[in-house]
């Protein structure tokens, strides 16, 4: 998105407090921060955007235009199918291989058409950067407890979008999704607000679950959210972060510390 974000991500990674980010393949920043990424042990996942304009070819709608269409059924998916497929060319050109797993900016992999074309475009699990092929977000299971009820209702509206449809198409098709899903609220509040759900959130976690964030180090001008992302990176980089992992006897897949060969 930003330099600001790549470097919190990139701080955050070396703190071993991410497991995995999001290649947003047309951003700005992709390019210049790229070789950083490839040398963090983090998963890498296509953003698959359709809603944020960086000049890109292909379908690029407002959120709720997107929305609204693909639920009238008149997404043009010839379009969306190629715009799909560039942006997983594009990763496997900037990276060297495929996706460990896709999500999507502002959830749009979920969305009808959308998500056949995005798994008719991975080709099965057997086209997969992994062994199993790479994983889908799954935003259909939140972790709920504990949360005011405008977190709860935005958590249940993003998975209503079309959560439920994505996972039977895909566990048909034989691919592995995140058991419970968790980081939905309001971006307000700063770090007194975002320590709150935090604490929530790890109470919560169980074996499988994605908890997503969006942190930056430093502020972009032209971000809007760039008060509340270094807000995030504060309480994820924090020894509070540290000491709920520990209190709720949770690891962040991937930061163990790697096993010398006997």
């Amino acid at each position: 998105m930003n330099t600001a974000v790549d470097a919190g991500i990139l701080r955050l990674a070396q703190l071993g407090r991410l497991s995995a980010t999001s290649l947003l393949v047309d951003g700005p920043a992709a390019m210049q921060d790229l070789p950083a990424l490839l040398d963090t042990r983090l998963q890498v996942g296509l953003h698959l955007n359709l809603t944020e304009s960086f000049g890109q070819p292909g379908v690029c709608l407002p959120l709720k235009t997107l929305i609204q269409t693909a639920y009238l059924g008149r997404l043009p998916l010839d379009q969306v199918r190629h715009s799909i497929d560039r942006q997983l060319d594009l990763f496997q050109t900037l990276t060297g291989r495929r996706p460990d797993y896709v999500d999507g900016h502002q959830h749009v992999h979920q969305l009808p058409g959308v998500r056949d074309q995005l798994l008719a475009a991975l080709g099965g699990a057997s086209g997969g950067g992994t062994a199993a092929g790479p994983w889908i977000r799954d935003t259909g299971r939140p972790r709920l407890a504990g949360l005011p009820w405008r977190l709860r209702l935005k958590a249940r509206v993003i998975a209503g979008l079309g959560a439920a449809g994505l996972r039977r198409r895909a566990l048909a098709a034989g691919f592995s999704q995140n058991s419970g899903f968790l980081g939905v609220y309001d971006f307000k509040g700063g770090v007194p607000a975002y320590e709150a759900w935090m604490s929530r959130w790890l109470a919560q976690a169980r074996d499988g679950d994605t908890l997503m964030c969006h942190p930056a180090w430093g502020a972009d001008p032209l971000d809007a959210l760039a008060a509340q992302r270094q807000a995030e990176y504060a309480v994820l980089a924090g020894a509070s972060m540290a000491q709920w992992l520990a209190d709720h006897h949770l690891t962040i897949a991937g930061t163990e510390p790697r096993k010398e060969p006997s």
